[in-house]
């Protein structure tokens, strides 16, 4: 399988550092997410059932009518390659690796293009990363609705991860999900820190939308994962609270690495990313310290979470010792 940020334990084992001594960086989560409360003893008991308020909750924040509940958006990325016949895929060179590994493993041809100057001739589905993980990049609504009209025209599809999209939701395609051939995917992952929870949401066409639910099966998300998502999804004052203290967290990491001589190449609320080829020796020394971070090799790249309230002197303290390296 691909490797991924939040690979805690296997750093707890190669530095010989106890795991509550870590401060993990390496995922892009929120690190003050929603405070799950208890759950109520039917959403342990009983089978999850479609019509307990999970999907008009999520049909609201999203701004979108239709909508499938999934065990996580990579559910549904290993699903969409085995919903069409053998075709030309294109995917980002950089971006989160898991959309192209599942169309190749389904046998489709597989096209790595530039994240920055995509060309949509001759494919028959585009993946877009927006915002962009690990490069922040954000397409403009325009553009990929343009894509979308061209793809479609072919019966084509436009597929868009949104997973970093919650702080800014007018960048959001969620409204035009009645589109021919557009699917978008959300998670409730990153933005509200309910990684473990496992709940995503492909939003598209009623057709699309069917023949996912048909081939995942019934019950995609457990019962206690349906409460704790819709009642997520219902917190507003939350929702607006974090946006506000998201941005100003993400500006703060940016300020400081800059001041240690690592500006970063780009970023969203909930990362800040940094071009150098000095990245593995900066990842090492910072493990070193019990700071973990993401490591891209192609490019050299380091992506830098957001620490927690109480963690920012130690990421300060982590960086000191970078400095002779860059």
């Amino acid at each position: 399988m691909l490797e991924h940020g939040g690979q805690l334990h296997a750093a707890a084992r190669r530095y010989a550092i106890p795991l509550e001594n870590w401060l993990d960086l390496s995922t892009g989560i929120n690190p003050n997410g929603w405070p799950v409360p208890a759950l109520s003893p039917t959403a342990w008991a009983r089978l999850p059932e479609i019509n307990d308020g999970l999907e008009l909750a999520a049909q609201a924040y999203y701004a979108t009518p239709h909508l499938l509940p999934c065990a996580g958006s990579q559910a549904i990325i290993q699903a969409l390659p085995r919903l069409r016949s053998l075709c030309r895929v294109g995917f980002p060179n950089i971006g989160y690796a898991e959309h192209a590994y599942a169309w190749l493993q389904a046998g489709h041809e597989v096209v790595p293009l530039p994240y920055n100057n995509i060309d949509i001739k001759q494919l028959d589905v585009l993946i877009v990363i927006n915002h962009n993980n690990p490069t922040g990049q954000c397409y403009s609504t325009d553009i990929l609705l343009d894509w979308q009209q061209e793809l479609s025209r072919r019966g084509g599809w436009l597929i868009v991860d949104e997973a970093f999209m919650d702080v800014t939701p007018n960048n959001s395609l969620m409204p035009y999900c009645s589109l021919p051939g557009l699917i978008v995917l959300r998670s409730l992952g990153k933005f509200f820190g309910l990684a473990g929870a496992r709940v995503g949401f492909a939003a598209a066409e009623l057709n699309l939308l069917n023949l996912l639910a048909e081939y995942l099966g019934p019950w995609t998300l457990s019962g206690p994962s349906r409460e704790i998502a819709k009642q997520a999804l219902m917190d507003k004052n939350w929702q607006l609270r974090t946006c506000v203290e998201l941005e100003q967290a993400s500006l703060r990491l940016y300020n400081l690495l800059s001041q240690h001589g690592l500006t970063p190449n780009g970023g969203t609320a909930l990362f800040q990313w940094l071009r150098t080829s000095k990245a593995e020796i900066i990842q090492d020394t910072l493990a070193r310290q019990g700071i973990l971070v993401r490591l891209f090799k192609k490019p050299q790249s380091l992506r830098f979470g957001l620490p927690r309230n109480d963690e920012w002197d130690r990421l300060d303290r982590g960086l000191c010792t970078c400095k002779p390296i860059h």
